[in-house]
């Protein structure tokens, strides 16, 4: 796993030992920054990376221009492994790590920041087996709805085999595209 365009290109992520984290393919993160292009992200793009793991997504919006990154990860272990991996590509004065559950948290803002305009929202299969309109997905689609632009991109990913909804409170859906078991669902306010 390694970031694989921008300032930081071919840099290995470090990745914690074990199956605490769920990483995603170099060439399916390729194809999906491929499909972020055609919005015209992450460029100077103010990113949450919810669920982030060691920080694969966030990272590679970060490398590849975006302005700032916050990342929630609530893993002790896990997010010891995300700071190092910020550590090594030199990104500290351009992301922030909070322990939060995403779910209740969503994207935190932070004071004097605008609000984000692309959130990755990557959480653990088994929580997403459930999405109707009362499921954990459709809470935290709520609490976005506070936290980013009118124009932002919601960036889910999910097992294949998951039906998300056509729409979550005010955010439609724009596309989805699958690779291998896995499927990313991109939403933006109606």
């Amino acid at each position: 796993m390694r970031i694989i365009a921008g300032r930081r290109r071919g840099m290995k992520l470090i990745s914690p030992k074990g199956d605490v984290s769920r990483p995603i393919l170099d060439r399916v993160k390729g194809s999906l920054f491929s499909v972020l292009y055609q919005y015209d992200l992450p460029e100077g793009a103010m990113v949450a990376d919810l669920f982030a793991g060691v920080g694969s997504l966030g990272l590679e919006a970060v490398s590849r221009g975006a302005d700032f990154v916050t990342f929630i990860e609530r893993d002790p272990k896990v997010r010891a492994t995300l700071i190092r991996n910020i550590e090594k590509g030199c990104f500290q004065e351009d992301t922030k790590v909070l322990s939060a559950n995403a779910f209740l948290s969503g994207a935190p803002l932070e004071y004097g920041k605008p609000k984000y305009n692309l959130v990755f929202v990557d959480p653990p299969y088994p929580t997403t087996a459930e999405v109707g309109p009362k499921s954990q997905l459709a809470g935290l689609m709520g609490v976005l709805k506070n936290q980013v632009t009118d124009d932002a991109l919601i960036s889910v990913r999910t097992d294949r085999q998951v039906h998300l909804l056509q729409v979550y409170g005010p955010f439609g859906l724009l596309e989805r595209r699958e690779w291998g078991s896995m499927q990313v669902s991109l939403f933006r306010m109606l």
